[in-house]
């Protein structure tokens, strides 16, 4: 993952109705409708998170009938997840090699 997709993910993650979204995405698939009707934002404004959300790779559509719901992808979360966690132990060995000098001194 890039530091470009990465930073693209976040900015969508920042919003705090797209984050409602994903996290009630999370809890199964659902049209922008089902949507609307589960949190306080009408289904234009859903449809609008959901379109960002898309271009991040972290929903995708799928068409049931004549319905469109939409699912989390997986895949992105976790790749989003594990380089949080590649960063996490950088700044981890960095923080661990500062305590050695410190205490050495």
């Amino acid at each position: 993952m890039t530091a470009e997709t990465l930073v693209s993910v976040f900015a969508a993650l920042g919003d705090e109705t797209r984050w409602s979204i994903l996290a009630a995405l999370g809890e199964g698939d659902a049209s922008a409708s089902a949507l609307a009707g589960r949190l306080p934002v009408t289904r234009q404004a859903i449809a609008k998170h959901l379109a960002v959300l898309e271009q991040v790779g972290l929903v995708e559509p799928v068409r049931v009938g004549r319905e469109v719901r939409f699912r989390v992808v997986g895949a992105e979360l976790s790749a989003t997840a594990h380089r949080l966690d590649a960063i996490g132990a950088e700044w981890d060995r960095r923080l661990a090699a500062i305590k050695r000098i410190a205490e050495g001194l």
